[in-house]
């Protein structure tokens, strides 16, 4: 029988033991360890660790064995089989760039997603939906369709496609506090690195009128706090007095996709672990 690859990630207070503890019921499960990363937080006294490795056992059969442990230990954990591929669903507004880039990442394998569809509260890019062959659910937000109808439809095709993250992809929506809640740990959202500076339309126009000299972007978690989630992910680079605003702009997007795709990378590789207001990133 070839052997599955799977995940352990878990989390608990840090003590003596655990990582031997871990060690030993891999090993006796018949588990053969490729990768393995901890950490011990000094300050939370918190203690994080991932492992990958092959077994012949099932994923029940690893996370029954398992509760032992994590019951001694009151841990928080998780053993994901690398062989399902994680169904995500992906919100954008007008901006193209990130939803290309994801996109066309999955497309290559550079993902292990499933992305179930893209939800828009605009038209204009279900073009790019077609041309990956994605379902393009088109509800936009008006007079007529309020903002709490709206996020519930969103809601419901998470929920009904068994959706575990939706990805802002320049979503240019605030979502509410009642959906963040919801969606605590399993929303990503991705923009420039001006706020809380420059807020509001035209960013990079007024990062140009004063004179920065670092741009970026971040990636983090969505929470009811706007823009302040856990941070995963974020990335700069230098300017000068060259660059107009449209040269900042552009090179604004092209920072904003990677760390985007880094980000969600890591979420399905179970490489991202929530640390209070912060991340472990392994």
């Amino acid at each position: 029988m070839d052997k599955k690859r799977y995940i352990l990630t878990l989390s608990c207070k840090d003590i003596a033991g655990i990582v031997s503890t871990v060690s030993t019921f891999l090993y006796n499960t018949g588990g053969f360890v490729l990768e393995s990363s901890q950490y011990g937080d000094p300050i939370t006294q918190n203690f994080f660790m991932r492992a990958e490795f092959t077994c012949q056992q099932s994923q029940p059969e690893i996370s029954a064995g398992f509760k032992f442990i994590a019951d001694r230990f009151k841990m928080n954990f998780l053993v994901h089989d690398t062989a399902l591929r994680t169904n995500v669903l992906i919100a954008v507004s007008k901006a193209s760039h990130c939803l290309i880039d994801l996109l066309h990442k999955n497309e290559i394998g550079s993902l292990n997603a499933n992305i179930v569809g893209i939800v828009s509260n605009h038209a204009v890019l279900k073009p790019y939906a077609d041309k990956f062959g994605k379902k393009f659910y088109h509800y936009p937000i008006n007079a007529s369709e309020k903002k709490p109808e709206q996020e519930q439809k969103i809601l419901a095709i998470f929920n009904e496609t068994d959706c575990e993250l939706l990805i802002l992809a320049r979503y240019m929506q605030i979502l509410s506090s009642e959906m963040s809640h919801s969606l605590d740990g399993r929303a990503i959202n991705i923009h420039h690195s001006f706020l809380p500076g420059f807020k509001g339309a035209n960013p990079y126009q007024q990062a140009y009128d004063h004179g920065v000299k670092l741009i970026g972007a971040t990636a983090h978690y969505v929470t009811s706090d706007l823009d302040e989630g856990p941070i995963i992910e974020q990335e700069v680079i230098r300017v000068d007095h060259k660059q107009k605003p449209n040269d900042l702009r552009l090179m604004g997007q092209d920072i904003e996709a990677r760390v985007l795709f880094k980000a969600v990378k890591w979420h399905l590789e179970q490489r991202i672990i929530l640390n209070g207001n912060k991340t472990v990133v392994f």
